[in-house]
């Protein structure tokens, strides 16, 4: 007889974004309809083409050492702020450290420190780098700081795959909890890359919205309108825990991952394949047991981009067909790159727990080409019985392709 796999159930959840520090500020300013987009007002932006970004106002020295502040890049500084939220809402489970894991993606890890370091040589000399510097590059980073914070001996890893490292992180992290190699897991996504060589580089391939005049509504996810992402920094993490481990202990439960899916177009480094985005969402669904009926709602990549949200907007409709209730949440935050589809599970966790859904903000037009139920207003309440589960998806650059499937408690 085949033993059933260990559900991969949720404990915790942490977040620091444009739009908040935590989980609970992050969730009442979506309710609320803010934008964590701002202009870039530092020395460094006066030149660019595009001089607005999602950026976190808030000061990281409150809540690190300063040990801490010096030796990691900011990309890492984010994780662990998060996963420390996380973890205090877990309730600190107690746990062999060998049967827990670190699992953190991000699709640029250290590259503030990079560039800051590059110009310092180039500057001052060699004898003025940092000691700290190829550390702090790292883009296994944000996970080796976290496990070694908490004490995770079951593995520290990394996925790099652009946009889609968070949710893949997520999907790593329920492997590891269903084959029953660790018993927790903290899993999410990070980015800080609000720098001039990345919104260069984006701009040069018109990827970005030039709506520097009115940043709160430069991001318009599925608008007729739309012009192009805009750029953000943030982490959200979430801790898994199989749940026999979970009611041994009494936690709480926020949810679970009842499925997930990683695929690769093998198509284009940077164009979207709809066909391999309709593959991994069944594909998720596969592997959660489930017909596209039993998805209460889908939070779509949506980024903005003219092409992209056509695409992926296609997609969808191919797969749940044009009455599921749609929505992505970068009108709010921009696009926090490796962070945005473990910050989308956050959300999506939340909308479960609370039956309430996020809008798409600043859709003032439906783009005629997109044939779906896009959520426009602020907070969309979800129907009495809706379907109690939720699915992400995750693109990046390269053809990777992620989908998670997320049920409530």
């Amino acid at each position: 007889m085949n033993t059933p796999a260990p559900r991969a159930v949720v404990t915790g959840a942490g977040t620091i974004n444009p739009l908040g520090t935590t989980v609970k500020e992050t969730w009442e300013a979506l309710l609320e309809g803010h934008s964590g987009i701002t202009a870039l007002d530092q020395d460094w932006a006066e030149q660019l083409p595009v001089k607005i970004a999602g950026q976190i106002t808030a000061d990281l020295s409150e809540h690190l050492s300063t040990r801490e502040m010096k030796r990691m890049d900011r990309c890492g500084q984010l994780a662990l702020v998060s996963a420390r939220e996380a973890w205090t809402q877990a309730g600190s489970p107690e746990v062999d450290p060998e049967r827990f894991a670190v699992v953190i993606g991000s699709a640029y890890g250290g590259l503030g420190s990079t560039i800051e370091q590059d110009r310092t040589l180039n500057q001052s000399g060699p004898r003025k780098v940092s000691p700290h510097t190829l550390t702090r590059l790292m883009a296994n980073g944000p996970a080796a700081w976290v496990s070694i914070d908490l004490g995770a001996r079951g593995g520290a890893r990394t996925p790099v795959s652009a946009c889609a490292s968070g949710a893949e992180a997520i999907v790593q992290a329920a492997e590891l909890i269903r084959s029953g190699a660790a018993d927790v897991v903290i899993a999410g996504g990070v980015d800080a890359s609000v720098n001039d060589l990345v919104i260069s580089g984006f701009a040069q391939i018109r990827a970005l919205s030039t709506r520097s005049d009115n940043p709160q509504r430069a991001a318009r996810p599925f608008d007729g309108g739309r012009d192009g992402f805009v750029l953000a920094e943030g982490a959200a993490v979430v801790v898994l825990e199989s749940e026999e481990h979970a009611r041994a202990r009494g936690a709480a439960i926020l949810g679970a991952v009842a499925g997930g899916a990683v695929t690769s177009d093998a198509n284009d480094i940077v164009a979207a394949d709809p066909a391999m985005q309709r593959r991994v969402m069944q594909k998720a669904l596969d592997s959660a047991r489930m017909e596209p009926a039993e998805i209460g709602f889908v939070h779509a990549h949506a980024t903005s981009t003219p092409v992209g949200d056509r695409l992926e907007g296609q997609a969808i409709n191919a797969v749940f067909g044009a009455s599921v209730p749609v929505t992505s949440t970068k009108g709010h935050t921009g696009h926090l790159l490796g962070g945005a589809g473990a910050l989308a599970a956050v959300v999506v966790l939340e909308a479960l727990r609370t039956g309430q859904l996020p809008g798409t903000l600043n859709v003032e037009a439906l783009d005629p080409e997109v044939d779906l139920n896009v959520v426009t207003e602020s907070a969309h309440q979800l129907p009495p019985g809706f379907a109690p589960a939720g699915l992400v998806n995750a693109f990046g650059f390269g053809g990777h392709s992620v989908a998670l499937v997320l049920t409530g408690a």
